[in-house]
Parts: C-alpha cells; structure tokens; sequence
C-alpha cells in the first residue's frame, strides 16, 4: 500500500493515520512491514479523530481502527520535510502529495503547522502537556530534561495554570526552578512564587539562593528584598552571592545607601568582599558623583589585596577629572602608569581636557605629549581644547606647531585654524589675528568669508585701516557680498575721521567695497554736467534701484550717514534732495504729521545729527509754503527732538531767532508767531538755501537794526523801531 514511501521521507517518531476498507486489510501487514523500514516509532489513529483532534502530545496506542471509508493515509512528523510525500493505493496510484501535518523546530514558537498554515496550540493542551509530563516524572534530571523538549516555549500562563494543577509540592518546585532557568521567565519569577505561595508551597534554602539573585538582576529589587528578609525571618542564613547579587544590583539602579548597607551587612556575616564586588561599587558610586566614597572603596580595594584593573583605573581617572578633581586625577593617573597599565586614548583625552579647560598649559602639553609618545592618536576634541586654550593663553607659535600636527595626523584643520582666529578676534588681539591669519595663509589653510569680515571690522574698528583693505579685497575676491550695511559702515568711519592720510585710506576701502552706492556718492559730488541729469533726479534713479523688502533698515541707515557726510561736507542742497527722495519712499513714514489745523509736527528722535538738521529745514519749508500759500495756521508746531538732538536743533533754530520754546524733547511754537517768523528774508534764506553762516547771523542783525532800501533784504514786515512811541 505505501510501496514507495522511501527511507528519506520518514524522520523520527512519525504518527500515521490510517483508513482503510475490510478488503484491503489483509495488506496491512505488508503495509506495517514497509514502514518498518523507517527509523522511529509509528501510531495508528482513527482518521475520524479530524485533524484539529490530532495532538502531538497525545499518547499512542499501536492498534489499528479499521472502518470502511475510501484509503486515506496522512501523517505528523516531528523535523523538517525535505520533500513532499506520496501516498499510493493498493495499485500503486498517487492518492495524495504533500507536507501533512507536522510541528515546527522545537522552542521556536507556540503553534504547529497544517500543511502549509500555522495553528496555534490551546493554553488547555499546553498546560495539559506540562502536567501530564511533571506528575510523570515528579522531579530530577528527568523531569527536566522531559519539559526541555517540550515542543513548543511556556509563558508564564502555562506555569502558573499548571503549578495550580499539580498539587505535590516538591513538583511544583521542581517546576519552579526549571521555568526560573528559562529565558523568558525571569522576570517573572515573583508572580510564579506567589502562585506557589498561594498553593500551600513555601521555598526552601537553595530556591531561594536561585530565586533572590534572578529577581535582583532582573530589576525586581523590592521583591528580591522582600523574599531576602523573609528568607533571614525562616532561619536561611544568605550566601556569598546573594549578598553579590544584591549589592551589585542596587548599586546599578542607583540606590546607593541599599547597597552599601547590604556591603557592610554581609562583611557583618563574615564574607569577604570579592574584587568583582569592590568594582561594582565603586563604579557606582564614581557614576553617582559620589568620588569621596568611591576612592574610600578604592583604598579599602587595595588594602584587601586586590589590584584595581585597567577599566576601574580609567573609569576613576575619567569620573574625577569630568568633576574638576584634577589633582585626585593625575595622582591615580600616575599610579596607572606605575601599575603597567598603558592608558587608552580616552583617558589621556578626558585628562587633557579637563586640564585644557581649567587653563593649565604646562600640564595639558605635558599630556599632549606623553600622549604622543605613547603612539596614540588625538582625537578631534583634544585637538580643539589644546587649541583653544593655546590661542587664549596667546600662544601662537606652540598653536601653529600643534595644528601642523593636526594636519599632519590627516584632519582637516580649516575649520580649527578658523576657531582659533574667532578668539583672537573677539578678544580685540587684531594683531595676533592678523598674524594667525598669515600664517593660515603661508600653510594652505583657508577661512571663510564671515570671519574675513568679522576681522575687517575689527581692524576698522580699531583704526587698522591700512592692514583693514587687503582683507576687504580677500573678502570681495572670494565672491562675497558686500551689503549696504557693511559700505554704510564705512562711510560712517570718514564721517568720523578726522586725520587726512586715514581719509585717504578710508575711500580706497570704499573704492574697494564695488558696491553700487560708492558709484552714487561719486557721482553725487559731481557736477550736472558729468552727471548728465539733476541731482535730484540722479538721487531718485538710485533709490528706485533699491530692494526696499530686503534693503529697507540699511537704507535708512544709509540716508542717516550719508545726510552726516554732506552737512558735514557743507552740501546743503544735496543734502535736502537726498531727505526729500527718502521721505518720498517712505523710509520714515512717521516723520510728518499733519493734524489738520490743530497741530503739525515733525519727529527727528531715530534720525542721525545731520539728518535732523536737514529734516528740521526741509520740512519747516514745507510748512512755510503751506501756510502763506494755502493760507493754512495750525494752532501749534512742535519739534520732537528727543534729549539728544533737543541741542543741536535748538541752537541752529536760534540763529534766525526763531519762536520755538525749548523744553526737555519738544521744541513747540504757536502757528501765527511761526508765521510771523517765516515772513523774515533771513528766514526764507535758511529754509531755501543753506543754513546760515556766522556773517549772515550778523547781517541779518544789522539789518534790523538799520534797515536798508534794497528788494532784495527789504523785509517783508515792517521794521520794528527802535524806540517804540511811548517812549517818544
């Protein structure tokens, strides 16, 4: 009947089912003798059982049920099927082909396989099994060894269902102590011990020496100590690795004072503390910051005989210099050494560090070169510190050798060799920079274009002009922009200038910048001629070529220097086209303010010196010309200077004897005594032409003071005599 079932198809322990018809059950005999040629055991179920009924923990019965239904055989086997199998009938036809019914590997999941899908086990079998397999064999190797074949892995669901079942106490313990050895089950263990505890089973000494360990290397540290009192209250007296296991557990988890507790409880019991247990504790208490008791447990180490290890060494080391303890570091750094024990790159890098940080040079080159003479290789961030504390010790040579030899190990040292130029910088040693920056550049090494700038300034700021050009041609030459700022900035530095070789160097750096604006302020000074166009027009082509989204702050500041620059130049008129274009693009919105005819006014308090000057005249102007023109007197005028510029506006108004009042940072008037005002020639040539020189000042006082018949000065008011009638 299974003629050609052959060797290879038939591994160990396979369970056939077989059906077959009266007629052909004299050929079962011939069938039993062809499956003898398989390897293993055989059982014969009734195929009526189903499939799903099919357990592989079921035991077997070797007699055959016989019931008339068509030839059907299908098989369980235990292992991995190389090929499919065939089942022949009586003539040798192929009923059917395939996998059957077979488990997976064992331990390496909860289900079997039927033909080709994955079916769980029931927790009822699994348990089943587990208590059929514990009553069988109670205790022992055996026991053992018969739950370590169990096809499939128990949870904790299995164990706890099946100790409740198994009423024998020394079985359940047996049980106990195989589930707390497996992998999964651990964690665990308490649960499983509270099963026992309700079932009547108490632990005896040697579970506990099994069960206080797991629970506390588990991370279950109160149930490890609950289970360790109770085990001192039944009269078990603790081993060694108890007290190990707890000590080094609560020093890990950080509950220092458990621990040491439970060390001095056990040298109390007469143990001696093993050099694995001084290591744990004084790692912990190294980690926890806690250095004054670790280096208590490190003398009590090597009074007891043991020698610290290379780790313990370089974990000391390393945790007393992260806290400043320098010298505690290099102390037992110099008995490491002494001891044999070559330090690691690590540890030389945490002590050169720490020294390099608190400013120490002797004793962080010193290192350094140790370090070097030991053949280990720096890391980036030794190289950096050493760096850094060289360039703030103003060490530029010993930081030129050492970054050579950054270089030389193969790091890139651009970036490093920057950093060590950003101190110079903002420590104010433009010379050390300057010097640190030739010698960037004789050794190929190269910045970027923000610390070129950064330097720039500096040497600006610092009056370096000379040494101050060759690095905004560096800067413009590397592609980088030159902003409106940056040519504000230098304009303000001519505003300020006042030695006439640094003017001449200050407008070759301007030449210098390329920037459009210099090209304007050239051609502002030049004649209509050149130009080809009014200055007006000229200043109005200039600001329309402005990004105002981007550009607006600078160019605000840019008209705030630039109108300084041309009062101070004594270019009044230019001064007011270059005001007026600005107003017209609403760089200063809020500068003017019409309030019908209650109150005009104008805010100079964000505007430079020069640019209140001109605001001041260009817009009392306006105001002259809306009033005699349109006929238009507000009640009030005011001023708002602010406290800085109240001063300055208030003496260049009181030159042509003006009606303003002065107090802290307004200067008000009244609108008809600012009329009479703008009715005085004097007055129509300061707000038309230019503010008035000394001379004019004097002319105009003279003028009132004896009158004259010529238009061009008559006043346009009566002169005021003298004396006045009453008196004559």
């Amino acid at each position: 009947m299974l003629h050609r079932l052959s060797r290879k198809f038939c591994p160990r322990n396979v369970y056939f089912t077989l059906t077959v018809s009266p007629s052909s059950s004299r050929n079962l005999i011939s069938s039993r003798n062809a499956l003898n040629n398989c390897s293993g055991s055989f059982g014969f179920f009734n195929s009526s059982m189903g499939i799903n009924q099919i357990s592989p923990f079921s035991s077997v019965s070797r007699t055959p049920n016989l019931t008339k239904t068509p030839l059907s055989v299908r098989s369980y086997c235990s292992g991995n099927w190389s090929e499919d199998v065939e089942y022949l009938d009586e003539s040798g036809s192929v009923i059917y082909s395939g996998k059957g019914v077979r488990s997976v590997e064992p331990g390496l999941d909860d289900h079997v396989m039927v033909g080709g899908l994955k079916k769980p086990i029931l927790n009822a079998s699994a348990v089943a099994k587990i208590v059929e397999v514990v009553k069988r064999w109670k205790w022992g190797p055996e026991l053992e060894n018969q739950l370590d074949k169990l096809q499939f892995v128990p949870n904790m669901t299995h164990i706890i269902q099946a100790m409740k079942v198994v009423k024998d106490s020394d079985a359940s313990l047996s049980l106990f102590r195989w589930a707390k050895r497996q992998s999964c089950l651990p964690y665990k263990a308490f649960e499983i011990y509270e099963s026992m505890q309700a079932a009547g089973c108490l632990l005896d000494g040697s579970t506990y020496e099994l069960m206080i360990p797991s629970l506390a290397k588990s991370g279950r540290l109160d149930a490890a100590v609950k289970l360790f009192q109770e085990m001192k209250e039944r009269k078990f007296w603790p081993s060694f690795s108890i007290f190990a296991s707890l000590v080094d557990s609560m020093g890990k988890a950080g509950r220092l004072d458990t621990s040491m507790k439970m060390y001095t409880e056990m040298q109390s019991s007469g143990f001696r503390p093993s050099a694995t247990m001084f290591v744990s504790l004084i790692e912990s208490y190294a980690k926890a910051g806690k250095l004054d008791t670790a280096l208590q447990l490190w003398s009590e180490m090597k009074s007891a005989g043991f020698r610290p290890n290379f780790g313990l060494y370089s974990m000391i080391i390393e945790s007393h210099a992260k806290s400043g303890k320098l010298d505690t570091a290099t102390s037992i750094f110099k008995d490491m050494e002494k001891a044999g024990f070559l330090p690691t790159p690590s540890t030389y890098s945490c002590l050169l560090e720490m020294h390099a940080a608190s400013g120490q040079v002797d004793s962080a080159m010193k290192l350094y070169n140790s370090m070097i003479n030991a053949g280990l290789r720096p890391g980036l961030s030794t190289y950096t510190a050493i760096l850094t504390l060289l360039a703030n010790k103003k060490l530029v040579d010993v930081a030129a050798k050492i970054l050579l030899e950054m270089k030389s190990m193969g790091f890139s040292v651009d970036v490093s060799a920057s950093d060590v130029l950003m101190v110079y910088i903002k420590d104010g040693s433009i010379d050390l920079a300057l010097r640190w920056l030739r010698f960037m550049d004789s050794s190929g090494i190269r910045t970027n274009s923000f610390i070129v700038r950064q330097l720039f300034e500096s040497c600006m700021k610092n009056g370096l002009y000379e040494s101050a050009k060759p690095l905004l041609e560096t800067y413009v030459n590397s592609s980088a922009k030159v902003d409106l700022v940056l040519y504000t900035s230098i304009l303000a530095y001519l505003v300020r200038c006042q030695e006439e070789n640094d003017e001449r160097h200050l407008m070759a750096i301007l030449s210098a910048t390329k920037h459009k604006a210099h090209a304007f302020m050239c051609g502002l000074f030049t004649g209509p001629e050149q130009r080809k166009q009014p200055v007006l027009s000229f200043v109005r082509e200039f600001f329309q070529s402005l990004d105002y989204e981007l550009e607006e702050g600078a160019a605000r500041y840019f008209v705030n220097v630039l109108l300084n620059y041309l009062v101070l130049m004594g270019q009044i008129n230019r001064a007011r086209c270059v005001w007026k274009v600005a107003y017209e693009n609403k760089l200063f919105p809020k500068a003017i303010v019409f309030d019908q005819q209650i109150a005009w006014s104008l805010d100079v308090r964000n505007l430079s010196v020069g640019a209140a000057l001109i605001a001041v005249v260009h817009t009392l102007h306006r105001f002259r010309k809306r009033m005699l023109y349109y006929g238009v007197i507000p009640r009030r005028i005011k001023l708002v200077t602010g406290p800085t510029l109240r001063i300055v506006v208030a003496q260049m108004l009181s030159s042509v004897e003006s009606p303003f009042e002065v107090s802290k940072v307004v200067l008000r008037a009244t609108g008809d005594s600012v009329m009479e005002w703008f009715k005085k020639p004097i007055v129509q040539q300061f707000l038309l032409n230019e503010i008035p020189s000394r001379s004019d000042i004097l002319m105009h006082r003279l003028n009132i003071l004896f009158p004259s018949s010529a238009p061009e000065i008559r006043s346009l008011s009566p002169p005021k005599p003298l004396i006045s009638g009453k008196a004559l």
